[in-house]
């Protein structure tokens, strides 16, 4: 059976599952430009082109497609982590090249936190009744976490794997890592930090993920 189409302005109608993703597309634009206090169900519905009582047959309310619109930022992090890592030669085995990935997803975590303020600040705004949804890899029987913690897990399976982290040594390393790659973002975007230069900037940023690698080598 064909899915019912939305209520646009006069005279046009879209299909239903075009009407979610463009309220999530158009929440993501909301986000990028004014970060999660941005994304209102009102001028989503908007810029999408619906009739404002459209939204509420996707999503609830405005924490809803918050949620969404979290997840889709979220996601974005890990693709642009994920295309970085990919740059990167040298196979799994390869001490030096695994090292490099880590950096790599560092690397990017940084950049986007400084880059894409709006987007980073949604990521972490999922409202409190909603849960974080893991970003997975596209495909029906795919069930690799394609987020940020994914691609940091990922990472670091990899340095075990070229024998530089033990085994014993690899379970939950990935959240001390990941706290204070967050925390010197934070500390960098909005706050005590941020008035730093970027040559500083950037030699805070090699400096923690120096710190990283040898606390892990």
């Amino acid at each position: 059976m064909a899915e019912a189409a939305e209520s646009e302005s006069p005279g046009r109608r879209r299909p239903r599952g075009a009407v979610r993703a463009g309220l999530i597309a158009a929440g993501l634009e909301l986000a990028r430009a004014g970060g999660p206090d941005a994304v209102v169900l009102r001028e989503a519905t908007r810029l999408v082109g619906v009739v404002p009582n459209a939204a509420y047959r996707h999503f609830a309310d405005r924490d809803e497609l918050l949620a969404a619109v979290c997840t889709a930022s979220m996601a974005e992090l890990g693709d642009r982590m994920a295309a970085a890592v990919a740059q990167v030669p040298g196979d799994r085995v390869d001490p030096e090249a695994a090292f490099t990935r880590l950096g790599a997803i560092g690397t990017t975590y940084l950049r986007f936190a400084r880059e894409e303020p709006g987007w980073f600040a949604t990521a972490y705004a999922v409202p409190q009744q909603h849960a974080y949804i893991t970003p997975t890899e596209a495909g029906p029987d795919a069930e690799e976490d394609r987020g940020p913690l994914g691609q940091l897990r990922m990472a670091l399976d990899n340095l075990v794997e070229a024998g530089v982290l033990s085994a014993e040594t690899r379970p939950g390393v990935e959240f001390p890592i990941w706290s204070g790659v967050h925390g010197l973002a934070v500390l960098t975007g909005q706050g005590p930090l941020r008035d730093v230069g970027d040559e500083e900037r950037a030699r805070l940023e090699e400096l923690l993920l120096l710190f990283i690698a040898k606390g892990l080598g």
